[in-house]
């Protein structure tokens, strides 16, 4: 037989996989500390964990199990379109985690030679599901201040088929600003170019709702806006996100992906968890209490520069600490802290780092850990 490396199609080979954050057990293997004991900030998701309303909702939809889940997750899009004004279930699309939706978008929509546009530096898994069509990215680096400079995106739009945006931006915690954000949407839909807008970290935004495009969907039918249960809800492990988007576009996407692709536990907590508020208002209350602190902290540490950031974690520049960021990530992790290296991002050097803001306690330990590990050895 030939070798199976001849035999893979040259799109798939070319794949890198892509690094993120919570990489929590190969991090206890090398420090030699348990997973559990590991205090991760490399993760921006909910430091007070999921709704107990979701927990007790996961532990009641066991006797599911022996069924096939729902394929389409009706009860779940019904239940998310009830949250959201002028949208119905027609217009939802849910996802094995928000991840497996950018690689049904690009699945579903690149054709052989088209381009998909993105910033750099933006969240790695856009590219991925780009390049794993076998199709092309193009990169429009952010300004100095970390934002997208609208007229040069703009420009680089012409001839593309799709564009990703993610707002807040993963890494840089920074928000498009609404002008420039619903300009290149208008300039996209006179191009028939596609938008994929990914908000997963908006709902930790004080003004989410004058932030989001979701209203929007109706006048830009070039739009998919991407949610998660991920990050504010809390339900990681579980891999469940959804879509908010036309009805022909959700369609097109449900026809793509596989079926059966949301586990029924995973239907079950989300739910549950999109109607608990009172979870939800306790976690944006600590999230913007605890980013106040975290940041006059932060500040202290006169090696580190940044801006304030939007989302609820702060991406930070540490070059003046003498250190990339994959030495001072080894020193933390020495103390049992986890803090993402950000210099596998595109357009980023070596010296960029992003952490998580968590409850008091958590972040009092990362600012203590940050200390000794500045220390001079």
């Amino acid at each position: 037989m030939k070798p199976i490396e001849s035999l893979i199609k040259d799109n798939i080979k070319s794949l890198k996989p892509c690094q993120h954050g919570a990489e929590v057990h190969c991090a206890a293997q090398e420090s030699g500390f348990k997973p559990q004991e590991i205090l991760d900030f490399s993760s921006s998701v909910n430091p007070l964990g999921p709704s107990k309303k979701a927990l007790d909702a996961i532990q009641e939809a066991f006797v599911e199990i022996v069924a096939y889940p729902d394929s389409n997750s009706n009860v779940l899009r019904q239940t998310i379109a009830g949250h959201l004004n002028g949208i119905t279930k027609d217009n939802i699309v849910v996802g094995n985690g928000s991840t497996e939706l950018m690689y049904l978008f690009a699945e579903a929509f690149l054709k052989r030679g088209e381009k998909a546009l993105m910033a750099a530096p933006t969240f790695g898994e856009y590219e991925r599901a780009v390049r794993k069509t076998g199709e092309s990215v193009k990169f429009v680096r952010l300004d100095k201040s970390f934002q997208i400079e609208a007229e040069a995106f703009k420009r680089e739009m012409t001839g593309c088929k799709l564009v990703f945006l993610c707002n807040p931006n993963n890494p840089t915690s920074k928000l498009i600003p609404k002008d420039n954000l619903t300009d290149i949407i208008d300039v996209a839909l006179s191009q028939d170019i596609l938008v994929f807008l990914d908000e997963d970290f908006l709902e930790f935004v004080d003004d989410e709702k004058n932030r989001s495009m979701i209203p929007q969907i109706c006048k830009y039918p070039n739009l998919f806006v991407l949610r998660s249960f991920t990050k504010i809800f809390g339900l990681t492990g579980l891999r469940v996100g959804y879509g908010i988007t036309s009805k022909e576009i959700a369609d097109v996407l449900h026809c793509t992906k596989i079926p059966w692709n949301v586990n029924c536990l995973a239907q079950a907590a989300a739910v549950v968890a999109i109607k608990d508020e009172t979870h939800l208002q306790i976690t944006r209350e600590l999230i913007k209490k605890e980013k106040v602190w975290l940041q006059t902290e932060l500040s202290s540490i006169q090696s580190f520069s940044f801006t304030p950031p939007d989302a609820n974690f702060f991406f930070i520049d540490i070059e003046k600490t003498g250190l990339t960021a994959n030495a001072l990530k080894h020193r933390l992790l020495k103390q049992g802290i986890l803090i993402r290296d950000c210099s596998n991002f595109v357009g980023l050097n070596e010296f960029y780092i992003r952490v998580a803001v968590k409850t008091h306690g958590e972040n009092m330990r990362l600012i203590e850990a940050f200390k000794r590990a500045l220390k001079p050895v």
